[in-house]
C-alpha cells in the first residue's frame, strides 16, 4: 500500500515532536539509573518532578514554535530541517541550565534537572527527532517506490551540480530512475564514493555501459570541456541511450534544482568545438569610443551581434530592420539585459536610400555591421526582384552612404552560398561582395566581407523545422540522404565576425574554419535521439527531393579561391578574383533598368560566370 502523499497536519507533528521528547526524558533516567529502577522509583520521580515536567513540555513546545521545525514536509526532510533541530535543542537545552542556574543561585532550592539527565536529554531528543523523520522519509520513498524497474542512470560530472542532480531525482518520487554512478574527469574523484555512489573515471564509460546497462546519461557540468561532451554524446547516440543536460543554475527557481530543469541537450553541443576568445581589449576600446549601426538587427546573425556589443558599454548602438515584431520583441529582451545601454530601435528598409540617409545623418555611426538580408533558397528562386532589391540594392545603398558619410569600418555579412552560387539568393550575396570589394580603396571606408555557412538555431534554419517535426510526430522532411552543410552556433558566428572586424584592413573576404561538414540525416537522426525516441519507430525521416537551386554541399571557397591565414587560427582570407571592367556596367543595367526576370538572371549569371542553376526554371539560361 502506498503512502499518502497529502502533508501531515501540523499538530500531528507537533504532538509527535513532543512525545518523542518526553520519551527521551524517560530514557535519560533510566540511563541515569543503569536501567535498574522499578515502578515505586519513578514513581517517587514524578512526585517530586511533576511540576518540571509540565514546564519542560512548555518550553519545548514554545522553542519547537519559534524554530518552525514542524513547517518543513517530512518526506522532504533535508540538512536545513536538520539544523533547525539542532538549533532548538541546543536552545531547550540553554534554557534548562539557565533556569537550574537560577533556582539554585536565588531560590536555594535543586536544579529544575540533574546536570547528567539535562545532556542526556540533549543527545537522545536529538537522536530521536531527527531519526525519525529520516526514517518516516525513507519509508515514504519505499512505499511510494514503484513495481517498475527503475532507469539506470549515470551523471557526468560528480560536483556540486551533479550531487544536486542525484538528490533532486532520488527525492523525486515520480521519477523512476536509479544513479549508478557518476563520470567524472577529475582524478582526484575517481574511485571514491559520494552520498554511496561510485566515482567512475571518463575513460571507463564504455564498460559502464556494457556492464551497468546504463539506459541514460545526465551532464551535470556547468562548463564541460566541449570535445569531451562531444564525444559523450556520439557514444550515447551510437549505444542508443538517452541524454539530458542539467539547465545552468541562474534558470533554477529560488536557486532550487527541479526535474523539470533536467532537459534535452541543446544540439549545438554536438560540434563539439570550443568557445572562441576574441581580442577583447581591442574591440571594447572600438565600442566604447564610437556608434555603431547593425542593420538586420533583429535577425539571428544581427541580434547576436547586438548582444556581443551591448555587452561591452558601446558609446552608442542603432538597430535598424523592417521587421517591426522581431525588432520589438528584441527591444523587450535587451531591455532587461541592458537598462542603461544607449540602443537605438529604428524601422527601416535598406531598400530606401533616403530613409536610409537619414538615419546615417542623424546618428552618425562610424562602423556599420551588414547583416539584413533575405536568405532563403526556395522563396528567393521564387522571387528573384526580391533578392535582387533587398540583397544587391540594399547592400548597395547601405554601401554607398557609408562612403558619403565616411563611415571607418564596414563589415559586411554573406554566406558560402554565395560561393558557386547555384540558387538567386547565392548568386545576389556573391554580387554584393563583389560591390563591396570594387567599393573598396575609393575612399577612406574600410570594407571587410565575412563569409560563413549554416548557423544552429538561426530563424528558418534546419534545426527549427525539424524540432517542430518532431514535436508534432513526425515525420521529418529531408532533401536527399546525401546532402551535407557546414555548421556554426551564432554565438560562434557572431564572435568571429567581431574578430575579423578588428583584425580587417579592408578589401578583405575572411572565410571562417567550420569544421567538417555534417550529412543533414545524420542531424536529424541525432536530433530524434536527443528528443528520446527512435528513428523510423517513432519518428519516420522522409526523402522529399532537392528544392529549386538547392546544393547537395556547400562550399567556402570558390573552384579559383585560395585563401591566407591570420593570427587567428579559425580565420583565413580569400583571395578572389576582381570585379571586371564592365561589372559597374552590368550592376546598373540589372538595378535600373525594367526587364523580364529570364533577363534579369541572366546580367546575374553574366556578372557571376561561376552561377550555374541546379533544379531550376532558370537552368535553361545556362545552355543558352
Amino acid at each position: 500500500m502506498r503512502f499518502v502523499n497529502s502533508a501531515t497536519p501540523r499538530w500531528v507533528i507537533i504532538v509527535g515532536d513532543l512525545v518523542l521528547s518526553m520519551f527521551a526524558l524517560g530514557l535519560s533516567y533510566l540511563i541515569r539509573f543503569d536501567l535498574n529502577t522499578n515502578l515505586s522509583s519513578f514513581k517517587n520521580e514524578w512526585e517530586q518532578n511533576w511540576k518540571s515536567v509540565l514546564l519542560y513540555l512548555v518550553i519545548k513546545l514554545s522553542v519547537f514554535q519559534l524554530f518552525s521545525i514542524h513547517k518543513g514536509l517530512i518526506r522532504h526532510t533535508s540538512a536545513q530541517d536538520t539544523k533547525r533541530i539542532l538549533n532548538a535543542a541546543l536552545c531547550c537545552t540553554g534554557i534548562f541550565i539557565g533556569i537550574s542556574i537560577y533556582r539554585a543561585a536565588f531560590l536555594n532550592t535543586t536544579y529544575l534537572f540533574p546536570s547528567s539527565i539535562i545532556l542526556l536529554e540533549f543527545i537522545i531528543s536529538i537522536f530521536f527527532l531527527v531519526g525519525s523523520r529520516f526514517t518516516l522519509k525513507l519509508f515514504y520513498f519505499e512505499s511510494n517506490r514503484s513495481s517498475i524497474e527503475p532507469e539506470q542512470v549515470l551523471i557526468f560530472g560528480a560536483g556540486t551540480m551533479g550531487v544536486i542532480a542525484k538528490n533532486t531525482i532520488e527525492n523525486d518520487s515520480k521519477i523512476h530512475q536509479k544513479i549508478i554512478g557518476f563520470i567524472d574527469e577529475n582524478p582526484k574523484l575517481v574511485g571514491n564514493r559520494i552520498n554511496g555512489t561510485r566515482v567512475f573515471a571518463y575513460h571507463q564509460l564504455i564498460d559502464i555501459i556494457r556492464q551497468k546497462q546504463a539506459q541514460r546519461v545526465i551532464v551535470a557540468i556547468a562548463n564541460p570541456k566541449k570535445e569531451s561532451l562531444k564525444n559523450l554524446l556520439d557514444l550515447c547516440l551510437e549505444h542508443n541511450i538517452k541524454a539530458q543536460r542539467v539547465q545552468n543554475p541562474s534558470t533554477w527557481v529560488n536557486g532550487a534544482l527541479t526535474t523539470n530543469k533536467i532537459g534535452k541537450i541543446p544540439i549545438e553541443d554536438l560540434l563539439g568545438r570550443e568557445s572562441i576568445q576574441l581580442n577583447q581589449e581591442a574591440l571594447s576600446t572600438w565600442v566604447k569610443e564610437n556608434t555603431i549601426l547593425v542593420s538586420g538587427a533583429a535577425g539571428s546573425i544581427g541580434s547576436g551581434i547586438v548582444k556581443e556589443i551591448a555587452k561591452l558599454s558601446p558609446k552608442k548602438l542603432v538597430l535598424i530592420d523592417q521587421a517591426e515584431s522581431d525588432l520589438y520583441e528584441l527591444q523587450s529582451e535587451l531591455g532587461h539585459m541592458y537598462k542603461n545601454a544607449p540602443l537605438h530601435y529604428l524601422i527601416a528598409d535598406i531598400r530606401d536610400k533616403k530613409q536610409l540617409s537619414e538615419i546615417f545623418e542623424s546618428e552618425k555611426p562610424s562602423a556599420v555591421f551588414h547583416a539584413a538580408a533575405y536568405k532563403h533558397v526556395p522563396l528567393m528562386e521564387d522571387n528573384p526582384n526580391e533578392a535582387i532589391k533587398t540583397n544587391i540594392q540594399g547592400t548597395k545603398n547601405i554601401t554607398d552612404i557609408s562612403i558619403a558619410y565616411g563611415i571607418r569600418k564596414f563589415v559586411f555579412i554573406s554566406t558560402d552560398k554565395a560561393v558557386n552560387p547555384t540558387n538567386i539568393m547565392g548568386a545576389s550575396k556573391r554580387i554584393a561582395e563583389m560591390y563591396i570589394q570594387y567599393k573598396n580603396g575609393q575612399s577612406s571606408t574600410q570594407f571587410i566581407t565575412t563569409r560563413f555557412g549554416n548557423v544552429l538555431g538561426s530563424n528558418g534554419s534546419v534545426i527549427p523545422l525539424f524540432q517542430k517535426q518532431i514535436e508534432s510526430g513526425g515525420p521529418i522532411t529531408l532533401t536527399d540522404d546525401k546532402i551535407t552543410r557546414y555548421f556554426m552556433t551564432i554565438p560562434e558566428a557572431c564572435q568571429l565576425v567581431l574578430e575579423a572586424f578588428i583584425m580587417g584592413q579592408g578589401g578583405e573576404i575572411f572565410v571562417f574554419d567550420m569544421g567538417e561538414p555534417m550529412k543533414i540525416i545524420d542531424l536529424a537522426k541525432k536530433m530524434i535521439a536527443l528528443n528520446g525516441y527512435e528513428v523510423d519507430k517513432d519518428i519516420e525521416i522522409k526523402i522529399t527531393g532537392l528544392r529549386p537551386g538547392e546544393k547537395m554541399y556547400e562550399e567556402l571557397l570558390a573552384d579559383l579561391e585560395t585563401t591566407l591565414p591570420t593570427h587567428h587560427p579559425k580565420i583565413l582570407i580569400a583571395q578572389t578574383r576582381n570585379a571586371g571592367e564592365a561589372f559597374e556596367t552590368q550592376l546598373n543595367e540589372l538595378l535600373t533598368l525594367d526587364k523580364e526576370v529570364m533577363e534579369k538572371v541572366k546580367i546575374m549569371k553574366e556578372i557571376v560566370p561561376e552561377f550555374i542553376s541546379e533544379n531550376s526554371s532558370f537552368s535553361a539560361l545556362d545552355h543558352a
